[in-house]
């Protein structure tokens, strides 16, 4: 949890990161103009874990 936590908090662009490990999310809030949602994923995946799915709320 503190792995993914702060892997996701260090990149340009977070802004607040949330993870819920019972219910197996991540919630982030960032600006889209310094980072996307797919590089948030692919630094999850780096890290070992599984993104089963994402949700982008504008």
């Amino acid at each position: 949890m503190q792995k993914i936590q702060g892997a996701l908090a260090k990149q340009d662009g977070v802004e607040d990161v949330k993870v819920m490990f019972n219910a197996a999310k991540v919630k982030t809030e960032f600006d889209g103009t310094k980072i996307s949602a797919d590089d948030l994923s692919n630094t999850v995946t780096d890290l070992g874990y599984e993104v089963q799915s994402m949700k982008v709320k504008e």
